[in-house]
């Protein structure tokens, strides 16, 4: 049973939480639901991100990367630049102008039939259309 389901434009997908990051699985949880714009990266490859400007989590580092595989979504909780979650759609090396971030893996979305299409399909969108909208719930 999947924990999340997330809605990008028309393109639906559905993710578990990630049993090694539970202090920032609880701070996400406190974010949702969530609604707001997915932006392509500027620095870290094939990826999009929701920018949270300066909110503060409280988690620090936990069950951290800077090279998450399509589909592993992290938060950055912000302390050398903002706050975002990144939701990377293919080689990823997450950065910004500062140099090399690492993020909190807090959710990896299921492997469905066709999920790294829809994928692929949000970078494209994000990269040549411009911002898309995202939703991001609790399943249930």
């Amino acid at each position: 049973m999947p924990n999340l389901t997330i809605r990008v434009g028309d393109l639906n997908f559905t993710a578990r939480w990630e049993a090694d990051a539970p202090r920032t699985v609880e701070a996400v949880r406190r974010l949702l639901p969530m609604r707001s714009q997915l932006i392509h990266c500027r620095w870290s490859g094939e990826g999009t991100w929701i920018p949270l400007g300066d909110l503060q989590t409280g988690v620090g580092y936990e069950h951290h990367t800077s090279h998450p595989a399509p589909g592993q979504l992290l938060i950055y909780t912000g302390d050398l630049s903002e706050c975002e979650i990144l939701f990377p759609y293919g080689a990823c090396a997450f950065s910004s102008k500062l140099g090399q971030l690492a993020g909190n893996h807090f959710a990896t979305l299921e492997a469905d039939e066709g999920w790294r299409d829809r994928l692929r399909e949000v970078g494209r969108r994000a990269l040549w259309d411009g911002a898309q909208q995202i939703e991001i719930q609790e399943a249930g």
